[in-house]
């Protein structure tokens, strides 16, 4: 994109604007979330239930790497925002370079010390004798191409930072597309359990990757690789990664929050409520990831007019993306409440683990509708760079609310199990949405106080959204 035509970003419609960036990140992430549906279905029903648990316990781990490739793609596409929109292109192309060259450099960290205590580290995430075999092998090939995939979901924050909205969208669905065929080649031609499915993962997102690079190639692009921008700086690193720390805290706290939440499943419930937990969550993931399409759309918006100083601008792109962020996390409610047993079957055809599965289903998702935002409230922060406070809300959910709550509320059940007929592993259950609702209730007093800020800035221009 020329660098006029992203001054759009400034003076279009916002109604227009997101739909124009989050409706091509809504689909790329809808058919990111279908693929792990998909791939948590093969792997249920093509090697079975102590498959999935073992691909719940590699989840935490996954979680890692994915925090990191947030610390360096997030941080620098938002950076790229809001220097196009004080129209410091030099900068935006040196951060094109940085997001390379740190994901070379984390990626390869990551894996290294990830291949080296493997195991270890998967027992401490919960793993059992049972299901090692599972997560070890699925988590091998996914971190012998941990630098690809930081790579991979870098350059394609980066195309959405310079309004390329649907290329990004075009590389995640030929990822996804790419997956799923490969998926039933290699777990039931091949015989290839959990590793074929990993595999099919990394092979897909090297097929993305390089279309990504040759837009990066050309040089009629807003930024674009070329000589003399290829080496670290202090100050684009040091802010990128201020920026970023934010949803990299995001994913530790969440990874975190699963070594808990595996090994109190684990102590209480077992190897089973492992499972129940990972089919839930893979649910969930579909109905989040819309909401993550609609913050990819909304970040550039709110980015280049927090650095133009159009802050009404700004906060109606805020609000709009909550309404519809509200709206998609209503409907995963309602499923969750009316008919569990429906995705519940998707993933498995053992009868034992969908009777032990509805009613946590249903606790998990009871307060569904609140989650949307919170969720667009952090990435906001971000957006404009205010990094603490995007942490804050990170961290008071997962770690203020939802850790105590996972180890205090079992036990107390323990104590009164003989009168309530509730067994501890109710107390885990309930955690998660009492959490939830304790999150969004913070986020609306934070939010609530910023927005009289940047209402009483002076003579900021508006639109007609």
């Amino acid at each position: 994109m020329s660098a006029p035509k992203i001054t759009e970003l400034g003076t279009q419609s916002i109604r227009s604007l997101l739909l124009k960036y989050a409706l091509p990140g809504i689909i790329a992430m809808t058919a990111t979330s279908l693929y792990n549906m998909v791939d948590s279905i093969f792997i249920g029903h093509g090697v079975g239930a102590m498959a999935l648990s073992g691909l719940t316990i590699a989840k935490p781990f996954m979680d890692i790497c994915a925090a990191f490739g947030s610390l360096v793609g997030v941080g620098a596409s938002s950076l790229v925002a809001i220097k196009l929109g004080e129209k410091d292109y030099r900068s935006a192309n040196d951060v094109l370079a940085n997001v390379i060259l740190l994901n070379v450099l984390l990626g390869a960290l990551v894996m290294v010390v990830g291949l080296y205590w493997l195991d270890p580290i998967l027992y401490a995430f919960g793993a059992s004798e049972v299901t090692i075999t599972y997560a070890h092998e699925y988590m091998e090939v996914i971190l012998w191409a941990n630098i690809l995939t930081h790579i991979y979901y870098g350059l394609n924050s980066m195309l959405r930072s310079i309004g390329h909205p649907k290329v990004a969208m075009v590389s995640t669905i030929v990822a996804v597309v790419a997956n799923i065929i490969l998926d039933p080649i290699f777990i039931f031609v091949l015989d290839m359990g959990v590793r074929g499915a990993a595999l099919a993962t990394v092979l897909s997102q090297a097929v993305a990757v390089i279309g990504q690079m040759v837009i990066f190639l050309n040089p009629k692009e807003v930024i674009y690789f070329h000589r003399g921008i290829w080496r670290l700086k202090r100050d684009i690193t040091m802010r990128a990664l201020g920026i970023g720390m934010a949803p990299f805290l995001m994913h530790m706290a969440a990874c975190f929050v699963v070594i808990v939440l595996n090994n109190q499943l684990k102590r209480y419930g077992g190897d089973m409520a492992i499972a129940t937990f990972g089919m839930t969550n893979r649910f969930m993931f579909f109905f989040s990831m819309i909401v993550m399409g609609i913050n990819q759309g909304m970040q550039p918006i709110v980015g280049y007019n927090y650095g133009a100083n159009l802050y009404p601008r700004m906060m109606r792109a805020f609000k709009l993306s909550v309404y519809c962020a509200t709206c998609v996390m209503g409907g995963l409610w309602l499923f969750g409440v009316i008919w569990p047993e429906g995705f519940i079957r998707l993933f498995t055809h053992d009868e034992l683990l969908i009777a032990q599965s509805i009613a946590p289903a249903r606790i998990m998702l009871c307060v569904m509708f609140m989650v949307g935002f919170p969720m667009i409230t952090g990435n906001f922060y971000t957006s404009i760079g205010m990094s603490g406070k995007a942490i804050f809300l990170s961290l008071s959910r997962q770690v203020l609310f939802l850790i105590p709550l996972m180890l205090l509320l079992p036990k107390l059940l323990g104590v009164w199990e003989v009168t309530t007929h509730f067994s501890p592993i109710w107390g885990v259950w309930w955690s998660l949405p009492i959490s939830d609702a304790l999150s969004a209730i913070t986020a609306a007093i934070l939010i609530n106080r910023d927005m009289r800020k940047f209402k009483v800035a002076p003579h900021l221009p508006t639109d007609n959204a």
